[in-house]
């Protein structure tokens, strides 16, 4: 942590050539959108630098009108604000409103799913039925709901009514979902510690109330309330998962396709973006039934491409191509050749109406509080769904007429790539090991060493490190020393534009042996060549699948989750969801890695507590370090260290 204080310079290596280590065919792209648009990401951030320091270091206070206030940590100036706070004060309350921010955006999405489910119930609304009663048969047992002897719909109104009642609950008693989803060990401890909460509006009311202005000034207890909402974010993600796949069904293993070049000019293209599947799961539906009216314009039809995490939504249940992640949903415009982009919310750059304004498509905001200057706005709502979706496509068809074909530009070919790797469908690949007791192999085989540990790389793409090639680069490293990467979000994107989700690369990648045996096998039971070098386990919310898996392997283990040898990583750390994920980790007892630094190196107290302290109470550590391979190191020792713990065999050397 000194060291990142000492020489930040190291998170902005390749200062020099503004394109880093990109791919080629986002060199090419960016290139265009210099020309066309005369803006890039790349170049605004350029115009940024250099950029606040005080910001950076997490010592600048806004939480009353006598600052803002800055404190200086280095050379004599102010230490405290104007009414006292010191610089660990502003720095915990700082962060505290981060993570309230992250959890804010991930428990409405779940609240607008579990909402749909009880309208889909109750018979409200017939734009929506309910596609894996399975899955909801077992999320109502885990909740402690009774199935037996009633109907389906019954079943999904308690099951909504329970998840609706963990928002608003006035009774002492725990969030429900909390305490069915939360490994057994780790609950105790944060019982323990006096943070599970009974509701999700109080602590996020409370949150906010205790950092403002002449309230909490205690850095520990202010970190105490963090960890608190960590915990209300994993509701939040595991709510939003497992009842979607209650309505849009669970995730199987599907081929599709990767990279900007999955937009095909002799279609209507057509991108979602955002996060929520609700209205991107009709748009699909609705571009099959309108497929005709594109064929009459001259086109093959229609092409649904996914940015972001709505993309990795559809991805998983449909097989709908992964065209760009957030920091290249600028580039999938340049291409000349979409017709439209319809968003829903979070990670929608304002940005994208002025680059759409300088070509044919049309930026389609959806959600009542997501409206950008310049942008189509075509208001979701559940019971309009139908409606919406047809309009979305409709509007994409009349941008059709107005493409520029001598404007296009599909540089590259699209990459091949498997996901859809649920936690219900890696438990049907170990099955087909060992049926009666399906985690044994993997089990085992971390036990033995071909599986090293376990590292889930997630989160988004940032300017800064995307110029590196930072999480390419952490993915081949840890493949290389054995270790079983799992990817979700844009860092999924990312992942897949790279080969890493490819199942047919998995020998032109360095794998470790004991890896490569291991994805050989499980594939060829699979029917795949292998398993990819990299797990795709799905958009951002779906964290809550390896939250799912922990709890699994820990309470099958009698283990705690800090004892596991698996650590999480957010290499090109962007938004505040990553941070309240970061968070909900931290409070599990995992190990997180993250890269740019959290806005707390300016809080001494806040880094001990994120980098010492946690580790008596949850078992969690944070572990900040930016340069890719050294990031590698730190978490292969960090795992090599659990290794010895549970006296599992260790190799003698680590290949960086």
């Amino acid at each position: 942590m000194g060291d990142i204080l000492k020489d930040k310079e190291r998170v902005w290596d390749n200062k020099s050539n503004d394109f880093g280590l990109l791919p080629p065919s986002n060199v090419e792209l960016l290139k265009k959108q210099a020309k066309e648009v005369k803006t890039t990401s790349l170049q605004r951030l350029a115009l940024q630098e250099p950029q606040c320091g005080f910001g950076e270091l997490g010592v600048c206070c806004r939480m009353c009108y006598m600052g803002p206030c800055r404190i200086d940590i280095f050379d004599g100036g102010p230490r405290v604000g104007v009414c006292g706070a010191t610089a660990d004060t502003i720095v915990a309350r700082n962060l505290l409103r981060e993570t309230v921010g992250g959890a804010a955006a991930h428990t409405e999405h779940a609240m607008d799913i579990a909402e749909v489910l009880k309208e889909v119930a109750e018979g409200k609304i017939s734009t929506y039925t309910i596609k894996d009663e399975e899955k909801l048969k077992r999320v109502a047992e885990n909740l402690g709901i009774k199935t037996e002897g009633k109907d389906i719909k019954e079943i999904a109104k308690e099951v909504a009514e329970i998840s609706l009642e963990d928002f608003k609950r006035l009774e002492r008693e725990p969030a429900v979902w909390i305490k069915a989803y939360t490994p057994k060990s780790s609950y105790e401890q944060l019982e323990k510690l006096g943070v599970i909460p009974h509701n999700v509006w109080r602590p996020i009311m409370n949150a906010m109330h205790r950092t403002s202005m002449g309230n909490d000034a205690d850095p520990v207890n202010i970190m105490l309330a963090d960890l608190q909402m960590g915990l209300i974010d994993g509701l939040g993600l595991t709510m939003a998962t497992e009842l979607s796949d209650v309505i849009f069904g669970t995730p199987k293993p599907i081929k599709s396709k990767a990279n900007l070049a999955v937009i095909d000019p002799d279609y209507v293209n057509i991108a979602v973006h955002g996060h929520n599947p609700l209205l991107s799961e009709k748009i699909v539906e609705w571009a099959e039934k309108l497929n005709d009216k594109a064929k009459s314009l001259g086109a093959k039809g229609i092409n649904i491409v996914g940015v972001c995490c709505t993309g990795n939504e559809v991805l998983m249940r449909h097989g709908v191509p992964l065209a760009a992640n957030e920091f290249q949903a600028e580039l999938a415009i340049v291409t000349g050749a979409l017709e439209a982009m319809v968003v829903d919310y979070q990670c929608i750059w304002p940005i994208l109406s002025d680059v759409a304004s300088c070509y044919h498509t049309k930026l389609i905001t959806t959600m009542p509080f997501v409206k950008i200057p310049g942008a189509i706005h075509i208001e979701y709502s559940p019971e309009k769904a139908d409606e919406v979706a047809q309009k979305v496509i409709e509007t994409a068809l009349e941008a059709y007429k107005q493409r520029e074909p001598s404007r296009v530009f599909i540089p590259d070919s699209p990459e091949e790539i498997i996901a859809g790797f649920s936690v219900e469908a890696l438990i049907e690949v170990l099955k087909k090991v060992n049926h009666e007791d399906p985690l044994k192999p993997l089990i085992d085989n971390i036990v033995n060493g071909n599986i090293f540990g376990v590292v889930a790389i997630v989160g988004c793409p940032n300017p800064k490190t995307r110029r590196l090639a930072f999480a390419e680069r952490m993915i081949k490293g840890l493949i290389k020393n054995n270790v079983l990467v799992i990817v979700t979000g844009c860092i999924a994107h990312i992942a897949g534009q790279a080969g890493f989700l490819n199942p047919n690369k998995v020998d032109s990648f360095e794998v470790g042996d004991g890896l490569k045996q291991v994805l050989k096998a499980l594939g060829n039971v699979a029917g795949l060549n292998s398993l990819p070098v990299a797990i795709h386990m799905g958009s951002c919310v779906d964290n809550s699948r390896i939250g799912v898996l922990l709890k699994a392997l820990s309470e099958k283990l009698g283990l705690k989750v800090s004892d596991l040898p698996v650590v999480a990583s957010a290499p090109e750390l962007i938004s505040e969801k990553a941070i309240s994920i970061g968070t909900w980790a931290l409070a599990l007892g995992v190990t997180v890695h993250v890269c740019p630094p959290p806005r707390i190196l300016g809080g001494p107290k806040v880094r001990e507590i994120l980098t010492k302290d946690l580790k008596a109470l949850t078992g969690g550590e944070a572990y900040v370090e930016c340069d890719p391979e050294l990031a590698v190191k730190g978490i292969l020792d960090r795992i090599k260290q659990k290794r010895i713990a549970l006296t599992l065999p260790v190799p003698e050397a680590v290949h960086i």
